[in-house]
C-alpha cells in the first residue's frame, strides 16, 4: 500500500532511516513546500495533499509537525490509515504553555535564525538524542532547516485549532517525549521511555506497529 511519510518540523526523511518496514507498504516521503505568508497549518496541509495518489488506497504517517499536518490531510482526503508519532491529535492537547505563547503573539519578537540554534539543552533534554550519531543527525537536520520555514511552522503549532479526530487514526506516542507532552492525550500505543526522537531510536518497536496498523494485523 502506498504510505505517505510526512517528517517532523524542519526535518527530513532521514528522520525514518532506521524504519524497516514490510515490503507490503510501498514508502513515500512527502517533501515540504514554501508557505504562504500567514498561511494556517489546515491550509498548508490541503496545498500540501496534492502530491498524494488517491486512485488508490494509501496510508498517512506523520512525524511531530508531519503529525498535525497528518490529521489536517486525513480531515479532507480518505486515507485506509492515519498513524501520529510523538504528535497531537487535537490542538487543546498542545502542552499549555504553546497555546499561551501564540496568544501572546510571541514568536513574532524572535528572529527566525535564532530558532536555528542547537545546542546541548535542545539535544539532550528536549529531543532526548543519546548517541554521537544521534546528535550529529539531529544537528545536520536543524542545520538544512529553512530558518524561514521553521518560524512559520512553529507560529502554524502555537495557532493551530482542531477539534476533529478523523476516522481511522492511530497515535503512538513515549513516555519521555519533552516537546509534545500531554497529560490528557490518551494514546493507542505507548512507547515506555520513548522520547520525541524515538522513531530514530526506537525505530525496530515502531516499525512492528506501523506493520500492524497498515497491514491490518490485529488492529480493529
Amino acid at each position: 500500500m502506498n504510505t505517505y511519510f510526512i517528517s517532523g518540523l524542519g526535518a527530513d526523511k532521514r528522520i525514518f532511516s532506521k524504519l524497516r518496514l514490510n515490503q507490503k507498504i510501498n514508502i513515500i516521503h512527502v517533501d515540504w513546500i514554501k508557505p504562504v505568508k500567514n498561511e494556517s497549518l489546515a491550509a498548508y496541509a490541503g496545498r500540501l495533499s496534492r502530491v498524494i495518489d488517491q486512485s488508490q488506497p494509501f496510508a498517512l504517517v506523520g512525524v511531530s509537525f508531519g503529525g498535525m499536518i497528518a490529521v489536517e490531510i486525513a480531515k479532507i482526503l480518505n486515507p485506509v490509515k492515519t498513524i501520529i508519532i510523538s504528535s497531537t491529535m487535537l490542538s487543546s492537547h498542545l502542552p499549555l504553555l504553546y497555546r499561551f505563547a501564540g496568544k501572546l503573539g510571541l514568536l513574532k519578537y524572535i528572529p527566525a535564525r535564532l530558532l536555528k540554534s542547537s545546542n546541548k539543552l535542545t539535544q539532550n533534554y528536549y529531543f532526548g538524542t543519546k548517541s554521537g550519531t544521534e546528535k550529529t543527525l539531529l544537528s545536520n537536520i536543524i542545520k538544512d532547516t529553512d530558518p524561514y520555514f521553521l518560524k512559520w511552522a512553529i507560529g502554524s503549532i502555537l495557532n493551530w485549532k482542531n477539534k476533529t479526530v478523523p476516522e481511522r487514526i492511530y497515535h503512538i506516542h513515549g513516555t519521555k517525549d519533552k516537546i509534545l507532552y500531554s497529560k490528557t492525550a490518551e494514546p493507542d500505543f505507548v512507547i515506555y521511555n520513548g522520547t520525541h526522537f524515538m522513531v530514530y531510536q526506537n525505530a525496530k518497536e515502531i516499525s512492528g506497529i506501523i506493520d500492524k496498523i497498515i497491514l491490518n494485523i490485529g488492529i480493529d
